[in-house]
């Protein structure tokens, strides 16, 4: 087995000082957002802009049975840092009970602040359950685009059926984002976006497209980044369709990072939070979350429930910011030393109880880990030694047992766990012990490939026959773009894997390459 590379690891007491030490000098860092900031003052009302303001569009998120968070960023120039003075704005939204917003339900203002890029980010509260809704923005007399959002169930109402989808990955340089093209065309409730929204080196030559600036380290540098991503149409028109649900992966700040730690060893740990206050600001800038995410310094809460009345309940993840450092030099290694290790943790002490205390409160027929890595235990076998990939639950070994024993024990009701990050596609039955096929399977893992990273993919990946037999819990491989469409009803969860042949060009098909069901009551997954 080969190691990616050495990373530098230190001692809590090490990572500590650290943080000291940068909160110490985050008085002196004028691009770091401090939860509690107000900037005083006028708030203009009707000021005047170089270009139109919307540029990036409008989505929404974070749905409730009474409520929504609705969002947009005022930049009249996107991609050089926004354009827009240093001064409050006042924002007027609405939301409508028709596309044409004739009957308006709600209105009001928000007021878009210089220290967070003027993003809005509105809880619009007093909206009836499931039911659908039209909104937009306006100021100085510039409207945005009309979004459409809804609200969910109400909290012990059991819907007949949820229909939503799940992707990740969408590199921008590599491809085009016609899944996101075919996604906007099926009848969805919601999304669910599984992380690396933006990607963070250099613009490199000879892709399909190209990045604006140099590997992103300042705030403005992350922003303009998301303002790239954000200028494409394709994507603008899902974030109009249906409310998302979001969570970061590693890309949206650095490739692989583990908490404080650097793929790059010779990186200061002061210098790595600095970084990361930048990008996990610029995140939430960008993203409908609600107002407990503003990030506090190098610090964002991003895991959370959001439950779809009592049939399902999204248990939103973050395997980035708490874990311990990957074991064993973060490649494909053999399952030894540090894998093992008692201190070792992908959710952090608090993540992980908290999650306990809300999967064990869950009145949910089905309750869904919407997360990152993969869970399951992939064996790659090379040069007939085994290895598993260290980034991955794999790398983790007692927090993936614990995890997986307290779905067992508790008997929680129909786990099922989204996955994204590899750019393929696998279906997986989860084993607490993943040699021991003779007990029963405790979850389904449904993987997602990426949107466009990694440019056009292939159907069968070449190690497909030796992944098949050396892990019979794996029922699913693939290596094309595009996303996972999925249709719960109380008896039933469905998967279709929905693909494009490729992304370096525009005007893919649809395909529907592959279909399973999980039955109630039943967390194995059968093919369609």
């Amino acid at each position: 087995m080969v190691f990616m590379r050495n990373r530098r690891k230190h001692s809590d007491n090490f990572y500590a000082e650290s943080r000291r030490a940068f909160l110490r000098c985050g008085a002196t860092l004028p691009l770091i957002v401090w939860a509690d900031a107000v900037v005083p003052g006028v708030v203009k009302r009707r000021p005047k802009f170089s270009d139109h303001p919307f540029q990036l569009g409008v989505a929404s998120g974070e749905p409730t049975p009474t409520g929504v968070v609705l969002w947009t960023r005022l930049a009249p120039q996107p991609l050089t840092g926004g354009g827009m003075p240093t001064e409050n704005i006042a924002v007027k939204w609405q939301v409508a009970d028709d596309e044409a917003m004739t009957k308006i339900v709600r209105k009001g203002t928000a007021i878009a602040t210089p220290q967070l890029g003027h993003s809005v980010h509105v809880e619009v509260n007093g909206l009836k359950p499931n039911h659908w809704y039209w909104y937009r923005f306006d100021v100085s007399g510039e409207e945005s685009a009309v979004g459409r959002t809804r609200t969910t169930p109400g909290y012990q109402y059991l819907p007949e059926k949820m229909r939503f989808a799940f992707a990740s990955c969408q590199h921008y340089e590599t491809g085009l984002y016609t899944a996101y093209e075919h996604m906007a065309r099926e009848d969805l409730d919601l999304v669910v976006h599984l992380g690396d929204y933006i990607y963070e080196k250099k613009a490199k030559d000879g892709e399909v497209r190209k990045h604006i600036g140099p590997e992103l380290a300042t705030l403005e540098q992350y922003r303009n980044r998301y303002a790239q991503y954000k200028s494409d149409d394709i994507l603008q028109a899902m974030h109009a369709a249906v409310p998302w649900i979001v969570t970061w992966d590693d890309h949206e700040f650095d490739n692989n990072y583990a908490d404080h730690i650097s793929e790059e060893p010779e990186v200061a740990v002061s210098d790595f939070l600095v970084r990361r206050a930048n990008a996990y600001q610029a995140y939430y800038e960008h993203m409908p979350l609600r107002r407990y995410s503003v990030p506090r310094g190098p610090d964002l809460r991003l895991y959370r429930s959001l439950p779809f009345g009592r049939l399902a309940r999204f248990c939103v993840l973050d395997t980035r910011q708490y874990r311990t450092d990957q074991p064993n030099g973060d490649g494909i290694m053999p399952l030894t030393g540090d894998v093992f290790s008692p201190r070792a943790t992908m959710l952090g002490r608090p993540q992980e109880k908290w999650l306990a205390a809300d999967l064990l409160k869950s009145q949910s027929e089905w309750n869904i880990l919407a997360q990152q890595v993969v869970m399951a235990q992939l064996k790659h076998v090379r040069d007939e030694e085994k290895g598993y990939a260290m980034d991955k639950w794999s790398g983790y070994d007692l927090p993936r047992r614990r995890l997986l024993e307290f779905l067992a024990d508790r008997k929680v009701p129909n786990p099922v766990v989204l996955t994204g990050d590899v750019h393929k596609n696998y279906v997986n039955d989860l084993y607490i012990d993943a040699e021991d096929y003779n007990s029963a399977p405790v979850a389904a893992e449904f993987v997602g490939t990426s949107i466009s990273s990694g440019g056009d993919g292939e159907q069968k990946l070449p190690d497909h026959d030796q992944l098949a037999a050396d892990n019979p819990f794996l029922k699913f491989s693939n290596g094309e773009r595009g996303y996972v469409s999925c249709t719960v009803t109380p008896n039933e969860w469905r998967s279709d894997y929905q693909m494009v042949e490729y992304v370096t060009r525009p005007g893919a098909p649809l395909i529907t390459r592959a279909s399973f069901v999980v039955e109630h009551g039943v967390p194995g997954v059968k093919p369609v």
